[in-house]
């Protein structure tokens, strides 16, 4: 390398280009102060840093977050393929459910657990190889072996069976099973109950090897029952997945925590009404702290971390037993018959007595003619097909009360925020709105009112007709079409009057299954009665955790931090590169005197100092 008065650049590999620069504008140009070089460096470093911070780093996780809740939430739409019992990671449960009328056992499963301690189990029906769930029913009820309870254990003995024979026999002695007995062994007495449930504590575990103790044997509450089917409701629609999109309805809740309360923004989630034959059920979440009575309320947390609280919910519900479709025409009818009865005695009339002077009921289809009550206070009917003179007549069977926040039967009820709520209603209120007329899934109050005046003014002879001509739904059959008008009517004042809801609410969806499938409440039991499993594997997660951690982290490295390092490298290199021409400008300055540059003076044509790469 020579020292002149010009410095030039030339490069041979791998293209041969050259080009020069003056040395007396080469410092103010490529050869900044220290001070500069030191300025533009912090500058470049915060906009690097803020890059990966504000963006990359944001990005990434909401990107595997958003990941993630895609295939859970779609996972439980379209879980319809057979289980793999290959799969070694995969556990099982069992739920058998004791009914009034007869017994089910449900297999669930569920893949290994993420080890994330703010997500659930990932439970859903298991699946046979035809791709159909596997269930097993058996008739009668349990109850009914009250008087034999040594027969328990004989009773349940093939439900068992046929769920042993579709769970891997090397996972049985992990699989929890639970035993829970609901309607029908509530109305027996205790001992008789104790006696039964003896029974299977002490010959289960002798003939299979689940996972089972005494705790799972049980005759749960309607309370309970209630809890369970709005969990699993809700768990299949997603709410517990607190990852919510932009869009969604969200809702604040106060959950207690110590001597302060904790505000938590998270997803609405869903209320259940439910109408059965017999009785109607009310549930939902009561975000804000209020006093209610203890029989009423239920708090649990469906987190495996008590002392998180983000899964913590506060559940009102209240079951009214003779509030069904079948029981309230059952009290209705009875109080037909004692009321006709006196008025026939008081003022010497037979009405109803016969088939040519029948009683009038606005609560039956148009010239529909009926009888009922025993042989000895038989009594006919001609219906009119009035449903709004119906719905008048129903309102005290719903023995409200003046006070403002109660509903049926004067029991309390917490207030509903109607502007940010959504209701999901089953049984008898999706078959009032679809069975006859075919207007299931949204409620719209107004419709629903004036389809069913209309189908009530219809004359019986004109139903009959559509109905064997396949008019109706495939399930409808003569009782539904007798008792359509009575119900729907019955249906409008419970849901409007008893638990007041306003007829302009938009937010209820009548429905018979959740995505394709009946979502029963064995499925909120075994997400609650499971819900410390995950604390399995998320102790096994921290034992690997370092290695994981590192494993995962080096594919986001390798996204952003490898680019920031090798920018930052080659940053570096420039700078030192730029400090050594200052120095060797520096030099040269020193050694070069003025009688060796006149060009300075003289516009002459400069040397050239050549510095070859």
């Amino acid at each position: 390398m020579s020292i002149m008065g010009r410095i030039s650049f030339s490069c041979l590999f791998p293209a041969s280009w050259h080009f020069s620069l003056s040395s007396q504008v080469l410092p103010r140009l490529l050869i900044p102060s220290i001070r500069q070089l030191l300025f533009i460096s912090l500058v470049v470093c915060l906009i690097g840093l803020l890059y990966l911070l504000l963006v990359a780093g944001k990005g990434h996780v909401s990107w595997i977050t958003k990941e993630n809740h895609f295939h859970r939430h779609l996972a439980r739409v379209t879980d319809i393929d057979a289980t793999d019992t290959t799969n070694p990671n995969l556990n099982y449960g069992l739920v058998v459910d004791c009914g009034s009328s007869g017994s089910r056992v449900f297999v669930y499963c569920w893949p290994r657990h993420n080890g994330n301690p703010h997500e659930l189990l990932d439970i859903r029906q298991m699946r046979d190889q035809n791709r159909k769930p596997v269930v097993m029913k058996i008739k009668p009820g349990i109850s009914e072996l009250a008087k034999t309870p040594e027969k328990a254990s004989d009773y349940i003995y093939p439900l068992l069976s046929f769920a042993a024979q579709h769970i891997p026999k090397h996972k049985h002695q992990e699989t929890p099973l639970y035993v829970l007995c609901t309607a029908g062994m509530r109305i027996l007495p205790e001992n008789q109950q104790e006696a039964l449930l003896e029974d299977l504590r002490t010959d289960i575990p002798v003939h299979f090897n689940f996972l089972f103790s005494d705790s799972h044997v049980e005759v749960i509450s309607g309370k309970q029952e209630g809890v369970y089917a709005w969990i699993g409701i809700n768990f299949v629609l997603g709410r517990f997945d607190h990852v919510h999109n932009d869009g969604e309805a969200v809702v604040e809740v106060h959950v207690p925590g110590g001597d302060q309360q904790e505000m938590l923004l998270r997803k609405r989630t869903t209320g259940v009404l439910d109408m059965g034959g017999v009785s109607t059920q009310i549930a939902y979440e009561v975000p804000k702290t209020e006093e209610i009575a203890k029989n009423l309320l239920a708090e649990f947390n469906l987190g495996c971390d008590v002392h998180r609280t983000e899964h913590v919910y506060r559940v009102y519900v209240s079951t009214f037993l003779g509030y069904g479709g079948n029981a309230a025409r059952q009290r209705y009818e009875e109080n037909l018959i004692r009321n006709t009865a006196a008025r026939n005695r008081l003022l010497d009339q037979h009405i109803g007595e016969t088939v040519e002077s029948p009683l009038l009921d606005p609560c039956l289809p148009t010239d529909l003619q009926d009888e009922i009550g025993p042989p000895t206070q038989r009594l006919y009917l001609r219906g009119t097909g009035e449903f709004d003179q119906c719905r008048q007549i129903l309102l005290p069977f719903l023995n409200r009360t003046n006070d403002t926040q109660t509903s049926l039967n004067g029991v309390y009820q917490p207030a509903i925020d109607y502007s940010n709520s959504q209701f999901y209603g089953f049984s008898e209120f999706y078959y009032c709105m679809e069975d006859v007329l075919r207007m299931g899934g949204d409620y719209n109050a107004s419709k629903y009112a004036t389809a069913a005046k209309s189908y009530c003014a219809t004359q019986w002879k004109i139903l009959r007709e559509r109905f064997e001509s396949g008019l109706y739904a495939s399930h409808a059959d003569l009782h539904r079409l007798k008792y359509q008008c009575f119900k729907s009517a019955w249906m409008y004042e419970v849901l409007h009057t008893g638990f007041s809801f306003p007829t302009n609410y938009k937010n209820l969806k009548t429905a018979l299954l959740v995505y394709d499938k009946e979502v029963q409440w064995t499925l909120g039991a075994i997400l609650y009665r499971t819900r410390f499993l995950p604390l399995r594997d998320i102790q096994q997660e921290s034992l690997k955790g370092a290695h994981s951690h590192w494993r995962h982290s080096f594919s986001f490295v390798n996204n952003h931090y490898l680019f920031l390092a090798c920018f930052f490298i080659v940053l570096l290199s420039i700078i030192l590169y730029l400090r050594r021409l200052r120095r060797i400008h520096r030099r040269t300055a020193q050694h070069c005197t003025p009688s060796s540059v006149p060009w300075l003076e003289e516009g002459l044509g400069s040397p050239t100092i050549l510095i070859n790469l």
